[in-house]
């Protein structure tokens, strides 16, 4: 049976990056041929593409994602998407997550506290966070490959 994998959409080569820049990775795409692949990118779906960036951030209130350009909190729609991402696809045997993304990082976002000095670079994006309560496995692209090119 193929497996069903949710994958940061700009992995795909998706414009949805908050720059625009493309990031396709086809190594990746090479070794995921046989699954089906269910993009995602809840930051173009909830801002739109080219939008500024945001940054994980340790508040009083817990990890928030603050807009670079405003500094409000952009996460909770994020959140939203998320959750309803995985409700329609209840199915997801593995999701893979653009490495470093606020969003999508598995483990490897960057977490600043509020005067922008660097707490963690092994935190958690918030989507990916939802994948994980969810107790769906998890990776960064970068990760996932780095398995098949030592194994």
């Amino acid at each position: 049976m193929m497996k069903k994998i949710a994958i940061s959409a700009c992995l795909l080569g998706n414009n949805c990056r908050y720059n625009a820049e493309i990031k396709k990775d086809e190594t990746l795409i090479s070794l995921l041929e046989n699954a089906t692949l269910i993009p995602f990118c809840p930051e173009d779906f909830c801002y739109g593409t080219p939008r500024p960036s945001m940054d994980l951030v340790q508040t009083k209130q817990g990890i928030k994602a603050i807009s670079n350009l405003t500094g409000t909190d952009l996460g909770e729609p994020v959140v939203a998407y998320a959750k309803s991402f995985f409700h329609m696809n209840p199915d997801i045997d593995l999701f893979i997550g653009k490495d470093r993304s606020p969003s999508c990082g598995v483990c490897s976002a960057k977490l600043y506290d509020s005067e922008k000095n660097i707490l963690s670079i092994r935190e958690t994006g918030l989507m990916a966070k939802e994948a994980k309560i969810r107790n769906i496995p998890a990776i960064d692209a970068e990760d996932f490959t780095a398995q098949y090119e030592e194994g």
